[in-house]
């Protein structure tokens, strides 16, 4: 097992600036209060396999010695263990240094890290942990941009586990794996030893408001998979597009003046939005709410209401559909 350590020689737990980690806590860092399983941890990856920002060229991240960067690149090339101290934390995850390199592990790839939504058990758990050693796998690497990301979960699997999935797995393929975190933008699913993205859109086709709405930390899933970058380690997952895209034959199944049974999932100034089954919403236009005058849509429906609807117009390409309470 390789080590190297330094000591931050700080004379109080070190506190890393905010500026600092602006690039790891760009997305998805503050989840909401309404969900408890929502983790605020930071994303390795957005958005369809999206590169996270440059960190500031003003702070001091990394020192760029070409030594230890070629070293550290082998180290990552064969897949070695290295043992290193926690030197820092912040509200996304926790900082560890490597010779004269610093890395960051993010709290999403810490094994058995409190998932308490509240900041300050997060921030006291982080803090728990400095001047501890993490057992660290190298999961992302980049000199150029001073980016090195290290994982506590990578470092539990046996070597090469991660090379092989990484090369395994290809578009189009379905695998199975367990939720480990969620975000605002997503939620990340380990596939047994690498973590692939499920971004919110590809959740359902459906309106999701947050991953927690329909996902839940450890929860064993069936993914789809979009893309696999095996260079960086990142692979795009789908729950959707294990079913038909209800869209595709909406107006084969449904016909203009039908009657039709849907839920109020939303309400806005310009009228509701009802489901009428998964994935499939239609617009009830404010003038098509009810007769008469009224000041606002919510004085006629609300969220979670089941209503009876008659549509008016499908467009499946456009993906709208036009419905109506005024049944005569």
């Amino acid at each position: 097992m390789s080590t190297g350590v330094k000591s931050p020689g700080h004379n109080r737990p070190p506190q890393v600036e905010e500026s600092y980690w602006a690039a790891l806590l760009r997305e998805g860092e503050y989840a909401r209060a309404s969900h408890p399983e929502a983790d605020h941890s930071t994303p390795l990856a957005s958005s369809a396999l999206a590169e996270t920002a440059t960190p500031p060229d003003s702070i001091p991240i990394v020192d760029e010695t070409s030594r230890d960067w070629q070293e550290i690149e082998q180290i990552m090339s064969q897949d070695e263990i290295l043992e290193l101290k926690v030197i820092g934390y912040n509200r996304g995850g926790l900082l560890v240094e490597w010779r004269s390199l610093r890395g960051f592990v993010p709290a999403s790839q810490l094994v058995a890290f409190s998932a308490d939504h509240r900041e300050d058990v997060r921030r006291s758990a982080l803090m728990e942990r400095l001047g501890s050693s993490l057992e660290l796998r190298v999961i992302e690497l980049d000199k150029d941009k001073n980016r090195l990301i290290f994982s506590e979960r990578a470092a539990r699997v046996k070597s090469g586990t991660r090379s092989e999935i990484l090369h395994r797995l290809n578009p189009g393929d379905r695998s199975s794996g367990f939720i480990t975190n969620l975000c605002d933008f997503g939620a990340f699913v380990d596939l047994g030893g690498v973590e692939g993205l499920i971004h919110i859109s590809e959740l359902s086709w459906g309106r999701v408001g947050h991953p927690a709405d329909l996902l839940q930390r450890g929860q064993q899933v069936q993914v789809y998979v979009l893309e696999v970058d095996s260079d960086n380690a990142r692979i795009a997952l789908s729950l959707k597009r294990l079913h038909p895209d209800p869209w595709a034959t909406v107006a084969e199944r449904y016909q203009v003046g039908e009657t039709v049974t849907g839920t109020i999932t939303n309400v806005v100034d310009f009228g509701a939005f009802a489901c009428i089954e998964e994935g499939l919403e239609g617009l009830i236009h404010f003038s098509e709410l009810a007769e008469g005058h009224f000041l606002h849509p919510r004085n006629v429906v609300a969220e979670g209401d089941t209503v009876q609807a008659r549509i008016l117009s499908i467009d499946g390409k456009a993906r709208r559909l036009g419905l109506s309470l005024r049944l005569k």
